[in-house]
């Protein structure tokens, strides 16, 4: 679950959210709608510990992003708008040191990435370097890093952009998956359309403000 109470942020003068109170519940896939520069990516970044609030609080799982960061991220599987790998590993092994930052044991991280290759149908590519990768398959790698701990939380910045349909296809359904199984989904969005495909409940946010929520 995640829990946003009163939350504002600032830089400067410039307010980049204001007042936003919001709770997305397990099993929910939320999507996040607004224009470039509305605040969504400064939301997300709030609500994984990489930007600290202004004002409010925000909770993941009952815990204190602020206050009991570590167990708050541990239940958060997080995929940025831009992908980000370590150019010169192969995909097997960035994910393999993926796991052993979320301290998998060695059966459970080779089962875990056997797996997530399955799903992403990246097989035939795992053992090749990150720099070789396209950026439709880097986006499958970071999506399997995000998994490996089979994250409470999935948190999801402009995730369609720069997709191919295919890729595009299997992050949707992936994102429905979830949810089923009982994870909580935020997604950040500036597509109505996709917004309407996946998600169960819109919030629109527009010049720092949240002016509309509601269902599909």
């Amino acid at each position: 679950m995640i829990e946003i109470q009163d939350v504002s942020k600032k830089f400067g003068k410039k307010v980049a959210v204001t007042d936003l109170t919001l709770t997305v519940r397990p099993g929910e896939l939320f999507a996040f709608l607004g224009p470039n520069g509305a605040g969504k990516t400064t939301t997300i970044k709030m609500l994984v510990g990489l930007l600290r609030p202004s004002a409010g609080s925000i909770k993941i799982c009952g815990h204190d992003i602020g206050n009991n960061h570590l167990a708050a991220k541990a239940q958060i599987g997080y995929i940025p708008d831009m992908p980000y790998l370590y150019e010169k590993l192969s995909g097997r092994e960035f994910l393999q040191f993926v796991a052993d930052m979320y301290k998998l044991d060695p059966a459970t991280s080779a089962a875990r990435i056997a797996e997530l290759a399955g799903t992403f149908e990246m097989h035939d590519y795992l053992d090749d370097l990150c720099e070789s990768y396209s950026h439709g398959m880097r986006q499958r790698v970071v999506y399997a890093a995000a998994l490996l701990h089979d994250p409470a939380v999935l948190i999801l910045d402009e995730p369609m952009v720069g997709l191919d349909p295919k890729s595009a296809r299997l992050v949707k359904d992936l994102m429905k998956a979830q949810a089923r199984k009982g994870a909580t989904l935020f997604m950040s969005t500036h597509t109505l359309s996709v917004a309407e495909e996946v998600a169960d409940r819109i919030g629109i946010i527009h010049r720092s403000k949240l002016i509309a929520l509601g269902t599909v």
